[in-house]
């Protein structure tokens, strides 16, 4: 197959980008990061006379703080996000425009969870910072992804942060943490429908390379967090905790999208596109499957737990 030249591609889908860059401005709402932070609740650390931190300050169990710590250490590798974006999408234009966007939206969401989590002491400081800097010194590589691939990434990437933002605030127990991610959660709604868009225009231009792309990412698929220390660990916590597992991943954010572009119903694929379309029909079979063992040895375990009288995770 042809790579499709991504130039003739981002002067094709001009329009598109333009028309739902003006979408999301008419329909994204102002908030106020500073709003969502108990600030009375604040108090010094040992370095200006006050308390180190302490695990008994903390109201959230330890799984949720492994969740929160994942999530705000996703949201601050950005600048390493926008320098691949920026490389995919150009700085000229409306695909510009958006990048910047897109960017300055994103950066509340690790101003406002750090903040939140500092006050409330709900997460060790110093670990969390030290987990900062090694996971921005570790950076994020996309591996130059192709432009179709950067679309099809990002649609799966933003519903799945969503999912993990808003799992999490409902995890913690703490109204206070559900509203802040529930927040977070909206824009990273608003940035998936931004990208899911260009991909549903880019099956009309160019349908078996958007098929091949879909695939690949689907099937290669991973968390922007894996550069996180201790990433494996910390998703198997929040799995367990049914945060974000297979089953999630599978019913809650690759079919919705799968389905909203019909790529099972679509006509006139080519040869590659068949074959693409195979190969994810395949894959997500095997997904199900895995999926559904881990849900079945995740209860057995819970039950076993139960019997014993001990929590379960």
């Amino acid at each position: 197959m042809t790579v499709p030249d991504s130039t003739r591609l981002m002067y094709e889908l001009e329009g598109t980008v333009e028309e739902n860059l003006n979408r999301h401005l008419a329909v994204a709402k102002e908030w106020m990061p500073h709003e969502y932070v108990p600030w009375s609740e604040g108090k010094n650390f040992a370095e200006l006379g006050g308390e180190e931190w302490d695990p008994e300050q903390s109201r959230v169990t330890p799984i949720a703080r492994t969740a929160l710590e994942v999530n705000l250490l996703t949201e601050d590798n950005l600048p390493s996000y926008h320098r691949e974006i920026e490389r995919a999408f150009g700085r000229d234009g409306a695909w510009g425009t958006w990048v910047h966007r897109w960017t300055a939206e994103e950066g509340r969401h690790g101003i406002c969870i750090r903040d939140y989590l500092l006050v409330t002491r709900a997460v060790d400081p110093v670990e969390l910072e030290r987990m900062r800097m090694e996971t921005m010194q570790a950076g994020y590589d996309s591996g130059d992804k192709q432009l179709l691939n950067v679309m099809a990434y990002v649609s799966f990437q933003e519903l799945a942060t969503r999912l993990s933002h808003r799992n999490t605030g409902k995890y913690t127990k703490d109204p206070m943490a559900e509203k802040l991610l529930t927040r977070v959660s909206t824009d990273e709604n608003l940035h998936m429908v931004f990208y899911r868009n260009l991909v549903t225009a880019s099956l009309e231009i160019e349908p078996d390379a958007m098929m091949r792309a879909i695939t690949d990412e689907v099937v290669q698929f991973q968390m922007p967090g894996a550069v996180i220390p201790s990433f494996v660990r910390k998703a198997a916590a929040m799995a367990k905790a049914g945060i974000y597992d297979l089953r999630i991943h599978h019913d809650d954010v690759i079919w919705p999208l799968l389905r909203y572009w019909k790529v099972f119903e679509l006509e006139g694929l080519g040869e590659v596109g068949e074959k693409a379309r195979e190969e994810l029909s395949a894959f997500l079979t095997n997904l199900d499957t895995q999926a559904s063992r881990f849900v079945e040895r995740r209860a057995a375990s819970e039950a076993r737990a139960a019997a014993k009288g001990v929590p379960a995770f």
